[in-house]
């Protein structure tokens, strides 16, 4: 029988991904626990509400009763104590009312950020904490190593589909120590064969998608139901009003759906938000105004605090592929980065994460 590793506690959300790391630990030697999180019941909340016909409307995808139930299914398979946290009260301040806000000023967060910030490893190791747990272990397609100092490191995951380390560089260095990605040395199709294997009621299960534990809302409709709407312009660089917007917090730099104005020689894409006047400024995809070389980014979060002029990688969007760039200054908490190439839609509020190979060394929230 394997010697136990120690205690481990398990953010298990009823995804595969996060059964599989459960399953792992415990065929490592590991004393395991898992936990889901209630950070989202499915309402807007309260009477902060722009529209006062909907306060509290429901929001129901999130599902949480079903996913913790299939969470709770797979720690009886498995054999393995279970508990549920509830951090809706800090989720709804920290993650839901910053996201508003952002939105409301024009630009466009990423909640997913936040939320492993503040909710997955803060409040989730403080209960880790209270259980007597040396580590946490989450789902995350990610890796760490420790290097010949004794530094550890957060690496990309193997599978290049599913790297998730662009949503983890704001999370706090000091509990790297004690973070577990089990699945990160794994591509998702041997992570879905090895729930097959040990027969997990999730193994077949679809990836959940949309906003962190929010679940697949219609974004626009989500903020709405805060938000209220100030019409306004859509114009051209030439000055030319091809429409009219429903208000600015509910369109991102480079969004091309929904903006009602078809029939227009080419497609046309929102590469300004005018807040000084409210208007929307569309063009094509080929203009050079939706293109940026050079960005300022703030609040940054080093694991590993880069150096001016040395070359890196980095990225602004999940998913997007990695860009060579180098930082042309840094001081406390910003950093002006210089990429060898323009970059597409460069936006406001969300997230550059910089790489030294496989390394994530942080990020920060663009201006």
């Amino acid at each position: 029988m394997n010697q136990p590793n120690g205690k481990v506690l398990v953010g298990m959300s009823g995804g595969v991904d996060s059964s599989v790391s459960a399953a792992l630990l415990l065929e490592q030697g590991y004393e395991v626990m898992g936990a889901f999180m209630k950070n989202w019941s499915g309402d807007v909340y309260g009477p902060a509400c722009a529209n006062a016909e909907k306060i509290g409307e429901a929001f129901e995808e999130c599902g949480w009763r079903a996913e913790r139930r299939d969470a709770m299914r797979v720690a009886a398979q498995l054999g393995i104590p279970f508990f549920t946290f509830d951090f809706e009260e800090a989720y709804r301040r920290d993650v839901v009312e910053y996201m508003f806000r952002e939105y409301a000023a024009g630009r466009t967060p990423n909640p997913d950020v936040m939320c492993n910030k503040y909710m997955k490893f803060d409040l989730f190791v403080k209960e880790a904490d209270r259980l007597g747990c040396a580590f946490v272990a989450t789902g995350h397609y990610a890796r760490t190593e420790k290097n010949e100092s004794g530094r550890i490191k957060i690496l990309a995951g193997i599978d290049p589909n599913k790297d998730q380390t662009y949503f983890l560089w704001a999370i706090p260095p000091s509990v790297l120590s004690r973070v577990l990605f089990p699945i990160g040395h794994l591509r998702k199709p041997e992570v879905r064969k090895k729930a097959r294997e040990r027969g997990l009621i999730v193994a077949e299960k679809k990836d959940s998608m949309g906003i962190c534990f929010v679940g697949e809302v219609e974004m626009r409709s989500f903020l709405k139901a805060r938000i209220p709407e100030k019409r306004g312009n859509i114009v051209t660089t030439s000055g030319e009003v091809v429409g009219t917007h429903d208000g600015l917090a509910f369109y991102t730099i480079g969004q091309r759906e929904g903006l009602g104005i078809g029939g227009r020689a080419l497609p046309s894409y929102v590469i300004e938000k005018r807040l000084e006047t409210n208007e929307l400024v569309v063009s094509s995809n080929f203009d050079q105004s939706l293109f940026r070389q050079e960005l300022i980014a703030e609040q940054t979060n080093w694991f590993c605090v880069p150096e001016v002029g040395i070359p890196y990688t980095a990225r602004i969007r999940y998913r997007q592929l990695l860009a060579g760039c180098v930082i042309t200054s840094i001081n406390q908490d910003t950093i002006h980065l210089r990429f060898n190439e323009p970059q597409r839609a460069v936006t406001s509020g969300q997230s550059v994460v910089l790489y030294d190979g496989e390394e994530m060394l942080g990020g920060g929230i663009i201006v």
